[in-house]
């Protein structure tokens, strides 16, 4: 058993967090925390999404919103599913086939959606209380800019294997 000494670590020893490590993980802590709370029905971001999609188009089939998504029929089945257990979205068949769903938002998805959005905006209204305009300017350009830097890097494998 080899003994890493903490001015040499190694690959094997994780490197001590460094400031911005330790400031994106407390920002990343409490927004989940936030995200949490406003969230009782615990809706995961894929059901989250289907609430998104269905009030900005209006009502879909499961194989349009599993397109939408980039997800499986499966998937999306199992998304619905829950949606509908918690009352947030409603299918009626198809009027020529009855074999297809068509799925809306209901009065209790809207109700949701209004109350992720007011905590998203009173989040930001909190972030926006303790920056200057100068900073707020400056804070949601670096936001953006690490946002995309994370995205990109996570989409990079999955280009990788097509």
């Amino acid at each position: 058993m080899s003994t890493v000494s903490e001015s040499h670590p190694t690959a094997f020893a994780p490197a001590e967090p460094d400031e911005l490590e330790d400031a994106l993980t407390h920002l990343q802590c409490v927004l989940v925390a936030r995200r949490t709370r406003a969230n009782p029905e615990h809706v995961t971001w894929q059901q989250y999404d289907v609430l998104e999609n269905l009030r900005l188009r209006g009502r879909m089939t499961p194989s349009q919103l599993s397109e939408a998504l980039g997800v499986s029929r499966q998937s999306m089945s199992k998304a619905l599913r829950f949606l509908k257990d918690r009352e947030l979205v409603a299918q009626v068949a198809d009027g020529t086939d009855r074999r297809e769903l068509t799925t809306t938002l209901t009065d209790a998805g809207r109700q949701f959606l209004n109350r992720v959005a007011a905590s998203r905006r009173d989040a930001a209204a909190i972030s926006g209380s303790v920056l200057s305009p100068g900073e707020r300017s400056i804070f949601a350009e670096l936001c953006k800019k690490v946002a995309d830097a994370l995205y990109d890097r996570a989409q990079a494998p999955l280009e990788r294997d097509a």
